[in-house]
């Protein structure tokens, strides 16, 4: 097998970083708008911005690695971010539902 593919670890590092921002933005703005304790998004965004700083760890440890275990970690970040992004998907589906009623 050749070197990992450090720009795919890159990139998961760059877009979790920026979801994990945007998931504190959603924290603030239930919080903001007084409905974090009438449903579950709160709970859900606080699960994807666990997710997201996983995957964030595990790519920078993938970029710092210089073995092969670089590459496990690459993968198991990506799949990590990955369910981080089907939360934040459905966070902003039950975001979107609580607004129109």
């Amino acid at each position: 097998m050749g070197a990992p593919s450090q720009p795919t670890s890159q990139h998961i590092f760059n877009a979790s970083s920026n979801l994990l921002g945007i998931c504190f933005l959603i924290l603030t703005s239930l919080k903001v708008l007084n409905i974090n304790s009438k449903t579950v998004i709160d709970e859900i965004t606080m699960l994807a911005t666990f997710l997201f700083l996983c995957s964030c760890t595990l790519s920078f440890l993938s970029i710092r690695n210089k073995t092969n275990n670089s590459i496990v970690l690459e993968n198991i970040a990506d799949v990590i971010f990955l369910v981080g992004l089907l939360l934040l998907f459905i966070t902003a589906l039950l975001f979107s539902f609580n607004m129109i009623h």
